[in-house]
């Protein structure tokens, strides 16, 4: 089900801690935009077309948090990670998840050896920097709950021992509409714990032209080389959490999620956990425009990725026509914006 574990995770508890990285402390936004603008040249080379998705994609990446992409079959979903994997030098792992697939193919078991009768634990494709969790809503909600607490703290428990996993630790996962055939729709509490919900959407007919040629003798995909080690990812990463945010502009981020809570729309608000990973997002975002500092429209930008997938919508909402998309953009309306 899953491609093979790299060996670099040999030594995966050995690797080093955020804080024993030197240069983390001294990484700027302006040192990083050459390196930022690079990968985002790469994956728009691959995805024509989609450079806003582009930029969320990197921005939820040095946010450090998972990316859930929903959309119909074709669309390029799988691409855009696979693409994002070959442009970070780091361990990727990708699982096909399937009605028939277990928890244990995603997270590992101990393997009975009958020569000693000992067992040993053999780790499952969790153990990685980048997972792709390709069509995730086609597995059993069994399945797709050996993610939480690795995508939450980024460790598994099995057989009740507690594993830590890589940093950093990203799951790329893409699902289909709910509607269609086979699925399972996630629950709340899994999509609470992904930063950013993304849709693709048909390319334009130029665009698409344009697609046609790009794989007439080769995949783009397949030139593509390593702009980030991981090093990079953590020093970033670790930068982005250093990004001033005025209190003016965390207000506002509290004003949305608590209007959101009274919403006569909606069944349910965002969480704190939402609040805190649209002010990381922020932070993101700023970091990767070049800038030390987040502004309301950075929180903006990114309301209408992190906030959408995390309410939901009373049934006279959701008989009604009524968007998600649409309630954030009446919230971000409503609610007065910090000048």
């Amino acid at each position: 089900m899953s491609e093979q574990i790299d060996d670099r995770l040999a030594g995966t508890q050995s690797l080093r801690p955020l804080a024993s990285i030197p240069e983390a402390s001294h990484v700027t936004p302006t040192q990083c935009r050459p390196q930022l603008q690079k990968l985002v040249s790469c994956l728009s080379g691959v995805i024509r077309g989609k450079q806003e998705a582009v930029d969320v994609l990197v921005t939820a990446i040095l946010a450090g948090g998972s990316v859930l992409m929903d959309d119909v079959p074709g669309v390029g979903k799988t691409t855009l990670a696979k693409a994002l994997a070959r442009s970070l030098d780091v361990v990727f792992n990708r699982v096909q998840f399937t009605p028939d697939l277990l928890p244990s193919d995603i997270l590992g078991a101990s393997i009975y050896n009958p020569v000693d009768g000992s067992f040993t634990f053999r780790k499952g494709p969790v153990f990685c920097n980048v997972l792709l969790a390709d069509e995730i809503n086609r597995a059993s909600p069994r399945t797709q709950s050996a993610l939480l607490e690795a995508m939450s703290e980024a460790q598994t428990t099995i057989e009740g021992v507690r594993h830590e996993l890589p940093d950093p630790f990203i799951v790329l996962a893409t699902q289909n509409p709910i509607d269609f055939h086979g699925t399972y729709p996630l629950p709340e509490a899994q999509l609470d714990r992904f930063l950013v919900y993304m849709n693709l959407g048909y390319p334009n007919a130029e665009t698409e032209l344009d697609i046609l040629f790009d794989q007439a003798i080769a995949h783009p995909i397949d030139s593509l080389q390593p702009v980030l080690d991981r090093d990079d990812v953590v020093s970033m990463q670790a930068a982005v959490r250093r990004i001033h945010v005025d209190r003016s502009v965390g207000q506002y981020i509290v004003e949305l999620v608590t209007q959101s809570r009274s919403d006569a729309r909606l069944k349910l608000g965002v969480s704190p956990r939402g609040s805190l990973m649209l002010f990381r997002a922020t932070q993101a975002a700023a970091f990767l425009a070049g800038s030390d500092h987040a502004t309301p429209d950075d929180v903006q930008k990114m309301s209408r990725y992190v906030l959408p997938h995390r309410i939901v919508l009373t049934s006279k909402s959701r008989y009604g026509s009524v968007s998600r998309a649409e309630i954030i953009d009446d919230l971000l309306k409503s609610v007065r914006v910090p000048v």
